[in-house]
């Protein structure tokens, strides 16, 4: 029981942790303009691995690099409290659990923010986070809409990208766990 427990709060502190760092590079990829709160949640939660990592990992290209650093750090972290738990060190599974853990915040992080948009979509189109989380899902929707036209007034896109997110989880999941075993 203190096992699933310790599991439980880790796998919850380093998910958060790295699902930030995710977001801090998204939001810099697509240029995006987080509202005043959102942005000062999302540095506060990141600046304290950020700044030291930028001394080491500068920013090419545009881009924060240090951010996914410290996303996969953060994968590695839960990787080896979950083999220090199973009392199982191997490299080949700890580098299997960080790129698991780190496909599964992507893939959940897309899906709750296509969640997010389908919700505000319905309720409050003009809000401010509205705006905000359909600039970090265009990325994602834009390919499918040049396919995808809107039917009836309804645009299925992000419906559409939500199932083949699950789809690719549940491929990449079995391919990597194929490889592990």
């Amino acid at each position: 029981m203190l096992y699933s427990i310790l599991k439980m709060i880790i796998d919850a502190a380093t998910t958060i942790l790295g699902g930030a760092f995710l977001l801090r590079f998204l939001i810099q990829v697509v240029r995006a303009r987080p509202p005043m709160r959102i942005a000062n949640l999302i540095f506060q939660l990141t600046d304290w691995a950020i700044k030291p990592l930028r001394k080491a990992i500068p920013g090419k290209g545009g881009y924060d690099w240090a951010s996914i650093v410290a996303a996969v750090l953060m994968a590695v972290i839960s990787a080896l409290f979950d083999t220090w738990l199973i009392n199982y060190f191997a490299v080949k599974v700890i580098v299997f659990l960080t790129a698991l853990s780190l496909l599964h915040w992507i893939i959940y992080g897309f899906m709750g923010l296509l969640v997010i948009e389908a919700v505000f979509s319905w309720v409050n189109p003009f809000a401010p986070v509205a705006s905000f989380v359909r600039e970090l899902n265009a990325p994602l929707l834009n390919p499918i809409r040049r396919f995808i036209p809107t039917l009836g007034g309804f645009d299925f896109s992000t419906l559409i990208a939500f199932f083949l997110l699950q789809i690719i989880s549940r491929v990449v999941t079995n391919l990597i766990l194929s490889n592990l075993i």
